[in-house]
C-alpha cells in the first residue's frame, strides 16, 4: 500500500526494479506490523473486558477514530513532501465554532456546514502553504505561528461563549449520530476520503510527484516538477480536510468551545509517523497513517476500559513516536545500503 514515484516501465532496469520492490516490501511490512499490533490490542482488551467489543463499544471506537483518521490523511499529504502542518488542531476548533455560530438558530443543513468548514480550512491552508512554498519560510515556524493565530482568532470570535447543541439544526446533529445499516456516517465519510486520497496519490502523476519532492527536492526540481505549486496544494488540502473535520466535530459533539481539538496537532503527527509516513518525507501512505490513528484511538479507549491511569496514554504515545522515528532511520540506512549493493552488481 506504500506509494512510491515510479519511472516508466520501459526505462526500468532489473536492478532498479529489484530495489523498488525492496523498498515497497519494507514499508508494506511496516503497515502489516501496525495492523497486527492493533489486532492484538483489541483482542487483549476484549479478553480482559468483553464489553469492549459489544455493539456500542465498536460504534464508539469507529466514531472516536473518524476525525483523527481524517486529520491524519491530510497531514500525510504534507509530511510526504518533507513538511509539517501544526495548525490542524486549531483549524478544527475555529471551523467547528464558526460553523456552529453560522447555523445556530437556522434551518441550514449539513451540506452548508461542511462546505463552510472546508472553505475556512482551505483558506488557512492557503496562507500556510504560500508562506512555506513561495515565502520559503520553514514549515515548522509557519504552522506553529498559524496555530496561535488561528487559535487567537477563535477566542476572539467566541468571546468566552460556546455553541450549544440545542441551537443547532437537527439535520446537522443527525450527521454525527446517524448511521446506515448500523454503521455511523462519520466512519463511512472518513473511509471515503481515505480511499480517494490513497487512490490519487498512487495513481495520478501529480500525487506521485509529492513523493518525489519529499525524497529529493533538488532532483524533483531538475525533473521539472512544479515544487511550489505541489507544496501549496498539499497545504490547501490539509487545511480543507481540517476544516471538514471541524464541521464533523460540530455534528459529532454539538456543544463546542473555541479551543476544541486543542493539542490534537501533536496527536495527528504521532498517528502519521507511527503509521509509517517518514517525517523526513518521501515514503509512507495514507493507509498506514489511518492505521496509526486507529491504533492511538483504540489504545486510548482500551486504557479507559481497563481503568488505567490516563498518564500512560501520553507516555505510550511518546514511546511509540520515538520508536517509529528510530525504526524509520534504521530502515532508511539499511535500505540505502541494500540499494547500493544491488547497484554495484
Amino acid at each position: 500500500m506504500t506509494t512510491a514515484l515510479d519511472k516508466p516501465p520501459a526505462a526500468r532496469t532489473p536492478e532498479k526494479s529489484d530495489a523498488l520492490n525492496l523498498v515497497n516490501a519494507v514499508f508494506r511490512a511496516r503497515e502489516i506490523s501496525i495492523g497486527g499490533a492493533l489486532l492484538l490490542l483489541i483482542l487483549g482488551t476484549w479478553i480482559a473486558n468483553p464489553s469492549f467489543l459489544d455493539s456500542q463499544g465498536v460504534k464508539d471506537l469507529l466514531l472516536n477514530a473518524s476525525i483523527l483518521v481524517l486529520l491524519a490523511v491530510g497531514q500525510s499529504v504534507v509530511v510526504v513532501t518533507r513538511n509539517i502542518d501544526l495548525s490542524v488542531g486549531s483549524v478544527v476548533g475555529l471551523t467547528a465554532f464558526s460553523c456552529g455560530d453560522f447555523v445556530s438558530g437556522t434551518s441550514h443543513g449539513p451540506v452548508v456546514v461542511m462546505l463552510l468548514g472546508i472553505a475556512i480550512g482551505a483558506a488557512c491552508g492557503l496562507v500556510s502553504g504560500a508562506l512555506v512554498s513561495i515565502g520559503k519560510v520553514p514549515a515548522l515556524v509557519v504552522t506553529l505561528g498559524m496555530l496561535y493565530v488561528v487559535q487567537g482568532l477563535g477566542y476572539f470570535l467566541a468571546h468566552g461563549g460556546q455553541i450549544n447543541a440545542v441551537n443547532l439544526p437537527d439535520s446537522v446533529l443527525s450527521l454525527g449520530s446517524g448511521s446506515i445499516l448500523g454503521i455511523p456516517y462519520l466512519p463511512l465519510i472518513a473511509f471515503a476520503v481515505l480511499a480517494g486520497t490513497g487512490y490519487y496519490l498512487r495513481t495520478y502523476r501529480s500525487g506521485r510527484e509529492l513523493y518525489a519532492i519529499g525524497s529529493s527536492p533538488d532532483a524533483a526540481q531538475l525533473a521539472g516538477i512544479p515544487i511550489r505549486r505541489r507544496i501549496l496544494a498539499a497545504y490547501v488540502f490539509s487545511g480543507a480536510i481540517a476544516g471538514f473535520a471541524g464541521a464533523l466535530w460540530l455534528a459529532r459533539f454539538g456543544t463546542v468551545v473555541a479551543n476544541a481539538a486543542s493539542g490534537w496537532e501533536l496527536t495527528v503527527v504521532s498517528a502519521v509517523v507511527v503509521g509509517g509516513v517518514a517525517i523526513t518525507g518521501g515514503v509512507g501512505s495514507v493507509w498506514g497513517a489511518a492505521l496509526g490513528a486507529l491504533l492511538l484511538t483504540t489504545m486510548s479507549g482500551a486504557l479507559v476500559v481497563l481503568k488505567v491511569n490516563p498518564f500512560w496514554e501520553q507516555a505510550i504515545t511518546g514511546v511509540l513516536l520515538i520508536a517509529a522515528i528510530t525504526a524509520d532511520r534504521i530502515v532508511q540506512v539499511r535500505t540505502t545500503n541494500a540499494l547500493r549493493k544491488r547497484n554495484r552488481r
